[in-house]
């Protein structure tokens, strides 16, 4: 094998000597493999000349790789060679763990610059063996890269199914019955997807721009349709709050013009209707319903007032009257039971007279009092017909008719005083109670005969 003449390699300029110089500072050097470096070191020589010899491998003859200086010793000027291939072989390594991790593009421009590098690299050391190794990281780009493609493609399809279910998401909200549509929620909620798309948009893997721009041409047809649903809403709800406002402002004016009425009862009625009106006016805003409200009741309070005030001087006024119709109802309630017919007929008609003198009671005693009253002169009639019966020829067949309707008729109290305790109607209870207590006692004597 013939030598191949040395390269000239520029001398040093000799520096001017000083007396006592300072000591130069010394760079670390880096720690090296001993191993390695002795391995990679077999695979070079000096010669006479001071040049450095990397062996032939395989195909390649014995090059050249540089020279050293006169001075340094062989080790020295091998070391130098061999720490540029261990910082290949390093990057190899390198390269190598991170073929897994990094992208394929990555990947690729690194194995380039591997390539450029071990061409005719000026190192000592085993060239070829990076080499094979280097080429051997091809066929891991492409595995590499074909994962990574795998891996987009199943996160493209992954992004599209999560902007399609916003989309869809989004179209479901529009079309909402927009008279059961929660507008607040259903608006945060499309504040929400919008958010959800934008971080899709910039965080996520990117799908096809004519598929992205189709899909965002849904989204923003949703939310566009959704909002002038939105706004239409609102307007016919405003419409509609000032057609109510209007409605309970005309209510409110009705109630204040009566409010200072006296005729209590048709007045009263009055309320109840306007009440009643203003229930079908239906509802605007809390805050102007709370006020118009507030108005309406001032307006009632006046009147109920009034009329409280009038009936409480009326009942003190026939507290009096009340005194006087309990004794004389206890009068006649001590004429049953009937002994004496003719007897008890004068007396009740004694005591009808006395209590039409002493006038009117307390209303809440009105229906108690009269109520009372009216049973014992039912009784007393009762009684007179029975006995008028009793003298009847043909009292037998009367009794047998009397007998049959007086139970039809207890029959149907019973059920009327079933029907009063049920509606918790105390007052009721006792009229029945009282009505069918003589109509008993009546059918008792029709049955005695």
């Amino acid at each position: 094998m013939t030598a191949q003449p040395p390269r000239p390699l520029p001398h040093p300029i000799p520096k001017p000597h000083h007396a006592a110089p300072q000591p130069a500072a010394i760079a670390p050097q880096p720690t090296i493999d001993e191993a390695a470096a002795a391995q990679a070191a077999a695979w070079g020589r000096v010669d006479d000349a001071g040049n450095v010899w990397l062996r032939s491998s395989g195909d390649e003859p014995e090059r050249i790789v540089g020279q050293y200086a006169a001075g340094g010793t062989e080790k020295d000027a091998l070391m130098l060679y061999v720490r540029r291939f261990l910082d290949l072989s390093a990057q190899v390594a390198l390269l190598e763990s991170r073929i897994a991790t990094i992208s394929p593009e990555e990947a690729k421009k690194s194995l380039n610059a591997l390539r450029e590098q071990l061409v005719e690299p000026a190192v000592i050391g085993d060239v070829a063996s990076l080499r094979e190794r280097t080429a051997a990281l091809n066929s891991r780009v492409e595995e590499r890269e074909q994962e990574v493609a795998q891996e987009r493609a199943a996160a493209k399809e992954k992004a599209l199914a999560e902007r399609t279910s916003i989309v869809e998401e989004a179209e479901a909200i529009c079309a909402q019955d927009p008279a059961k549509t929660h507008w607040r929620d259903s608006h945060q909620k499309f504040t929400e997807l919008l958010d959800q798309w934008k971080y899709a948009q910039r965080h996520g893997a990117r799908i096809d721009r004519s598929a992205e721009e189709a899909l965002w041409k849904r989204f923003s047809t949703a939310r566009t349709q959704f909002d002038r649903h939105r706004r239409q809403h609102f307007s016919e709800l405003e419409t509609q709050h000032k057609a109510t406002i209007a409605r309970k402002e005309a209510i409110i004016a009705e109630a204040e013009k009566i409010q200072n009425s006296t005729d209590w009862g048709s007045t009263s009625a009055a309320y109840r209707q306007l009440m009643d009106e203003w229930k079908r006016a239906g509802r605007s805003t809390k805050k102007d319903d709370d006020k118009l409200w507030a108005r309406f009741r001032a307006a009632q309070q006046v009147f109920f007032d009034a009329r409280n005030a009038y009936n409480a001087s009326i009942d003190e006024e026939y507290s009096a009257n009340l005194e006087a119709k309990l004794a004389l109802l206890e009068k006649a309630e001590a004429l049953l039971p009937i002994s004496d017919v003719a007897q008890a007929k004068e007396a009740i008609r004694a005591i009808g007279e006395e209590w039409d003198a002493i006038g009117r009671v307390p209303r809440a005693d009105v229906n108690r009092t009269e109520g009372r009253l009216r049973e014992i002169e039912r009784a007393i009639r009762d009684a007179d017909q029975a006995a008028w019966q009793k003298s009847d020829p043909e009292k037998e067949k009367r009794s047998n008719g009397m007998a049959a309707q007086l139970e039809t008729l207890i029959a149907e109290l019973q059920e009327q005083i079933a029907q009063a305790q049920a509606a918790g109607d105390a007052a009721k209870v006792q009229e029945f109670e009282e009505a069918l207590a003589a109509r008993q006692a009546w059918l008792a004597e029709v049955l005695k005969d």
